[in-house]
């Protein structure tokens, strides 16, 4: 075993960075026999040095974190700051100056990754990234490595923690979105300001990163559809329980059938109960894999919280150390296919549409003739009505969502629709 330590930087020692700083010192010997040499914290970046951190070395701590990446003599740089600035800066000046890269920074991954990738392979580093999809599950080295021989067709998950708690909540104890939203808060799982995770944005930004990694192309944050879980109403999980579905808030990634193009998109979907990803509970996160010789696979666990994320940090860091002493890098981006990223009117998907309609005879007719106008087969209708009023649930075949959504927009203009209480595509099948 080599006895100079593998000098690394920590750049952020939030909830992250203090579980992998404890980990590297508990774990200090196992670390070390597992990489080849010992591995030493040289420098802790913070932007409060007065906070007290616990096993740290105050004389590790700085303010000056680009001064602690142009060192010189940093092997390996842990980002868990976040953001896309100064995260992006730090992190190529670390590669300029002899650092490979461990990242956790799935915003600036989606969003400029190629340049990561750019100056990594410029100046002949590592730039992992584990951490940033699904915390601890292994999701990116199996796509990244074990299925690099394979053919990835499609790639769907849950893989937000927070929009799972409050989906499952509704589902379970027929709570309303604010109230489980608030159960969410109150545990933990949900930040003060939940828009990234309620909205969709985070689960988005994994999905460009999912989709660019499993489809060998370029897919950025914008080219994610994206929609997030706050219109879903205990209405719509009440009528996924009794299609025999549940609700859950999906990233999905497709190859088109034709193998020209790929689309990357996040929204609620009502799913069977019989598939795998219904029975994902509470704040855990899921990732269904299908392939072509692999088949389907499935990869479950924890997908947020200090601890399981430091886990998938460490594990970077092993690969990045054994790399390092033996004068190798391991993959960098491949994005050779350049296939283009689809818009969301062409994927062809299955509608549950909910109408408020008027309770008398015809109504059925007209609103079956405007699918029929649109292109849009319906595979099952269910109608209740009462004191002139009635609802009336349409469950269609798959469409290209376009000729849905002007589907949609034609039965808006019905005398006989009062609204349209809710919509939702139904996946899974």
């Amino acid at each position: 075993m080599r006895t100079r330590p593998l000098k690394v930087a920590l750049l952020g020692c939030g909830v992250v960075g203090s579980e992998v700083a404890r980990i590297m010192t508990t774990h200090a010997d196992d670390l070390a026999a597992r990489i080849g040499a010992p591995v030493e914290l040289a420098g802790v970046a913070v932007r409060r040095p007065s906070k007290v951190r616990e096993g740290i070395d105050p004389a590790l701590v700085t303010t000056d974190a680009t001064a602690l990446v142009k060192r010189g003599d940093i092997d390996v740089a842990i980002e868990v700051i976040g953001g896309i600035e100064p995260a992006r800066t730090l992190i190529t000046t670390a590669f300029e100056h002899g650092a490979s890269v461990v990242s956790a920074n799935k915003a600036l991954l989606a969003e400029d990754g190629a340049t990561l990738y750019a100056a990594a392979e410029r100046h002949g580093r590592d730039l992992y990234f584990e951490a940033a999809v699904a915390g601890a599950i292994p999701l990116i080295r199996p796509l990244r490595e074990s299925l690099a021989g394979d053919k990835v067709n499609r790639v769907l998950g849950i893989v937000n923690g927070t929009t799972n708690f409050i989906l499952d909540k509704m589902d379970t104890s027929g709570a309303g979105y604010t109230e489980a939203l608030d159960e969410a808060t109150a545990l933990g799982y949900a930040e003060a300001d939940p828009t990234a995770d309620v909205e969709g944005f985070d689960a988005a930004a994994k999905a460009a990163i999912l989709a660019s990694i499993a489809f060998h192309t370029r897919v950025r944050l914008d080219d994610v559809h994206r929609e997030g879980l706050t219109e879903v109403t205990a209405a719509d999980i009440a009528s996924a329980k009794r299609m025999g579905c549940t609700v859950k808030l999906l990233a999905i990634c497709e190859r088109a059938a034709d193998g020209r193009s790929v689309t990357a998109r996040v929204h609620p979907a009502m799913i069977p109960l019989s598939h795998p990803l219904a029975s994902v509970r509470e704040a855990y996160n899921a990732v269904f894999v299908e392939s072509e010789a692999a088949g389907q696979l499935m990869f479950y666990g924890p997908g947020a919280g200090g601890a399981p994320t430091a886990s998938a940090v460490l594990g970077d860091l092993v690969a990045v150390c054994r790399n390092k002493l033996a004068g190798a890098t391991g993959p960098g981006e491949s994005a050779y296919t350049q296939l283009p990223v689809s818009p969301m009117g062409e994927v062809v998907t299955r509608y549950h549409i909910s109408l408020d309609v008027a309770d008398k005879p015809g109504v059925l007719a007209q609103v079956a003739t405007v699918f029929a106008e649109h292109g849009v087969s319906i595979d099952t209708v269910r109608q209740q009505g009462k004191d002139g009023e009635a609802s009336l649930v349409v469950v269609t075949h798959r469409a290209p969502d376009a000729a849905l959504s002007g589907t949609v927009e034609a039965l808006r203009k019905l005398d006989t629709v009062r609204g349209v209480a809710s919509i939702m595509r139904v996946e899974g099948e």
